[in-house]
């Protein structure tokens, strides 16, 4: 079985991760994987996957995602698999171009439970041509399939939803970062790690470092076309010795073994991901109280009104300082945590792909 993931880039993300994971455990399975990437540019993931022997094919670097060149490089290899599998828009909308009288299986996976594209009437129709193009839509989250049939106003029974999954003995046994547990030493360290995007909301867990005391520090882990915004906005805030930019990690598990609470703040999200990485590295995830991250935290979390920088700011410093407290979202969150085990979400993209087998071409 020879499938193609295609995907923007391998930055920091939900969807990046995912490749990082599913990807290889695919190829222990017996699956021939490639990866095509639109944007080339060498990332942490980027060396993860090279390193896990997976193929991964670069399709330009610092060219736009949206360049149209990028169908007619895909179409030119896209015929030599049984299976594409798109992620993100623009490889959503190639791929289903690029396929045009070829004999593919199209797969994609919807990340986000809302985008900017569906607030525009005109997408509507481009989007149905393009989702009917699939023989399979997978949502990570009931919220994002829910979202995606409201939007497309129309019964689509190629649509089921697959939960992301988290390898959670490798977040459980970690061992904190020595780089900040001696950076940092006797603080109260916030991490947040996320792509710097429209969906993610920087500013409002920046702000909240305003009303919380000086020996609580905050590092953003990750990269992407608001991070320059943000860093102005630290300027602003006259917080620079207290906020810190730490760029493409791949020791995600360590720095947040180190941390003392883990926060996702975000205007939207499908699933979030992070905020069970969070819990099964054992430590309190405060998250924003949107579509897709309040259903996957539930009570294992905190959730605080999204945009509201004091409410944050409250309880981070409650989940900081009140041991109980503390210590009872820990549980929970070891817990909840264990529902979302890679190893199912490896089997049910596993099972769907063999049931393509059955599709006559």
């Amino acid at each position: 079985m020879k499938i193609l993931h295609i995907i923007t880039s391998l930055a920091i993300g939900g969807a990046e991760k995912l490749m990082v994971d599913l990807l290889p455990r695919l190829q222990q399975r017996g699956c021939s994987v490639d990866l095509f990437v639109l944007d080339g540019h060498e990332t942490p993931f980027m060396q993860e996957l090279r390193k896990a022997n997976i193929n991964v094919i670069i399709s330009a670097i610092g060219e736009s995602v949206y360049n149209p060149r990028h169908i007619l490089r895909l179409r030119r290899i896209i015929g030599s698999y049984d299976i594409v599998h798109s992620h993100n828009y623009s490889p959503q909308l190639f791929a289903a171009i690029a396929s045009i009288e070829k004999k593919v299986i199209l797969c994609t996976t919807e990340h986000s439970s809302s985008n900017r594209r569906r607030s525009l009437f005109w997408f509507r129709p481009i989007d149905k041509w393009m989702y009917q193009r699939y023989h399979k839509i997978i949502c990570i989250s009931d919220q994002t399939e829910e979202n995606l049939r409201k939007h497309l106003r129309t019964n689509i029974p190629t649509i089921q939803t697959i939960y992301n999954g988290v390898d959670i003995q490798k977040y459980a046994q970690a061992y904190p970062s020595d780089e900040i547990q001696s950076k940092f030493l006797g603080k109260k360290v916030i991490s947040m790690v996320a792509g710097f995007r429209a969906a993610k909301d920087h500013k409002t867990l920046i702000e909240s470092m305003r009303y919380l005391p000086i020996d609580y520090h905050l590092l953003l882990v990750g990269t992407g076309i608001t991070q320059e915004d943000c860093k102005d906005y630290v300027k602003q805030l006259k917080l620079g010795e207290r906020v810190h930019f730490l760029g493409a990690r791949i020791d995600i598990p360590n720095i947040l073994k180190a941390s003392t609470v883990k926060v996702i703040s975000s205007h939207w999200e499908g699933f979030g991901l992070v905020s069970v990485e969070a819990m099964a590295a054992e430590i309190p995830v405060i998250a924003s109280d949107v579509p897709g991250l309040s259903t996957i935290v539930g009570n294992a979390g905190i959730l605080f009104p999204k945009g509201d920088a004091k409410s944050l700011a409250h309880e981070i410093q409650r989940a900081c300082e009140d041991i109980r407290w503390r210590e009872s979202l820990i549980l929970r969150g070891k817990e909840r945590a264990k529902q979302f085990d890679i190893e199912t979400m490896t089997n049910n993209y596993y099972q769907l792909y063999l049931s393509f087998s059955k599709i006559n071409k």
